[in-house]
C-alpha cells in the first residue's frame, strides 16, 4: 500500500527507465512547480530553474502568496520587467496555478471563485503561459467521493464560462484531478459538459491513486483516459 505522495513518487520514477527504452523520443522537457519552494523570491526561482536545466515553471505562489495577480512581481509596473527576466533564463512559464474551485453554487461565492480565475487567466496571457489550472472542490453537502450530477452540471458550467473567458487570449483552463473530482468518469462528465476547446485536464497523477485507484493500469501501458479503471 502507498500512503504517501513521497513513495508514490518515488515508484512512479521506477517507471521512467522503462518509458525511456519504449521509444526514442525527444529529451522531455520539465517544469518544477513553486509550490515546492513557497518562500524562494523570483531571482532565486529563475537562478535555480536556469542552473538545473529545467525549460519552464509552473507559478503556484510566490513569497508566501498564493494570489499571483495581486503580487508586486506582476505589478503593471514590474510585469514588463519580470517577463525580460524569464526570457533571459530562456525560460517559460508553464501553468499559473489558482485557487478557483467551481462547484460553489451560492450566486456571490460563485462570481468571486469566477472572477479570481480570470484575473490568473488575464496574468497567465501576460505572461505568455498557455494554462490556468482551476479545482472543482469538494462540496461540504457531498460526503461521497462521487461528486452528484447537480455539482459535476456545475463545475462544467463554470469551466465552460471561463474557457470562453479564456479563448481569445490564447489560453486554456485545467481542472486538476483532485478533491471530489479525481475518477476518470467523472473528469469525463465533467469535461464533456464543459464542451469547450479552451478546456482541459491536468491529471494529478497522486490523487486519482489515492481516491481513485486510478494508476493501476497505467504501468502495463493500457489505460484509457476516456472510461474507468477497473478495481
Amino acid at each position: 500500500m502507498i500512503s504517501s505522495r513521497r513513495q508514490f513518487l518515488k515508484g512512479l520514477a521506477a517507471l521512467v527507465p522503462m518509458i525511456a527504452r519504449a521509444g526514442k523520443a525527444p529529451r522531455l522537457l520539465l517544469a518544477f512547480s513553486t509550490l515546492a519552494c513557497p518562500l524562494w523570491d523570483w531571482k532565486k526561482i529563475l537562478d535555480f530553474a536556469g542552473q538545473h536545466g529545467f525549460a519552464a515553471i509552473e507559478l503556484r505562489g510566490l513569497e508566501g502568496k498564493l494570489d499571483l495577480p495581486s503580487h508586486p512581481i506582476f505589478a503593471a509596473e514590474h510585469i514588463e520587467q519580470a517577463k525580460r527576466e524569464i526570457r533571459a533564463s530562456k525560460l517559460r512559464i508553464a501553468c499559473v496555478s489558482s485557487s478557483a474551485v467551481l462547484h460553489v453554487a451560492d450566486s456571490e461565492k460563485r462570481a468571486k471563485e469566477l472572477g479570481d480565475a480570470r484575473r490568473f487567466i488575464d496574468l497567465a496571457a501576460t505572461l505568455g503561459a498557455p494554462y490556468v489550472r482551476v479545482f472543482g472542490g469538494k462540496a461540504e453537502s457531498d460526503k461521497s467521493q462521487m461528486p452528484s450530477e447537480e455539482i459535476k452540471a456545475t463545475v462544467a458550467a463554470g469551466l465552460r464560462e471561463l474557457g470562453k473567458y479564456a479563448g481569445p487570449r490564447d489560453v486554456t483552463v485545467l481542472i486538476e484531478s483532485h478533491d471530489h473530482f479525481t475518477a476518470s468518469a467523472t473528469l469525463k462528465d465533467v469535461l464533456r459538459g464543459a464542451d469547450s476547446e479552451h478546456v482541459g485536464l491536468l491529471w494529478d497523477a497522486h490523487h486519482t491513486f489515492a481516491t481513485s485507484n486510478e494508476i493501476r493500469n497505467l504501468r502495463w501501458g493500457n489505460w484509457d483516459p476516456g472510461s474507468a479503471i477497473p478495481t
